[in-house]
């Protein structure tokens, strides 16, 4: 009954551990998306974090699969209104990945490219950690029905 008792223990205290990791992880990746949207509609900027070996991703403009660096030249705009939704984060490799998938809406005006009023958007996204920070290593972004993707289709400018 003892060694019952002390398995049952263990259980216990690896799966409380496991818990606060993922809810470490998840607030962690959550607050990285909202200050990075943050940062961008006052700056006006993309917000870059990429993994130093770049990073893999589906547009919601559509297209064929994108190689993106740190080295891109940002994409700017006139005006940039985005607000993450509904953010769900999954941490996977004992904390040092996680998938994040949520929803983003707003509106744009690219500097070179076409006003998207009512941006509506799922995205996927795959972080890892590298040198102790979070950062993107694939992307999937799909437009959700009633709303529009992005005007880019290209990282040439």
């Amino acid at each position: 009954m003892k060694i019952v008792l002390n398995i049952f223990t263990i259980i216990l205290v690896l799966s409380s551990y496991a818990f606060s990791q993922t809810n470490n992880v998840s607030a962690e990746i959550t607050a990285l998306i909202l200050e990075g949207q943050r940062i961008a509609n006052e700056s006006n900027e993309q917000v870059l974090n990429y993994s130093e070996q770049g990073a893999l991703e589906f547009w919601s403009s559509g297209g064929l699969l994108h190689k993106i660096t740190n080295e891109l030249q940002v994409d700017r705009y006139h005006d940039l209104n985005i607000q993450a939704k509904h953010i769900e984060v999954l941490s996977i490799a004992d904390g040092q990945a996680a998938v994040a998938m949520y929803y983003n809406e707003g509106s744009m005006k690219p500097i070179n490219g076409a006003a998207v009023s009512h941006y509506l958007t799922r995205i996927t996204q795959v972080f890892v950690k590298e040198n102790d920070k979070w950062v993107v290593v694939a992307s999937h972004f799909s437009p959700v029905t009633g709303g529009s993707g992005t005007s880019q289709s290209s990282v040439e400018n």
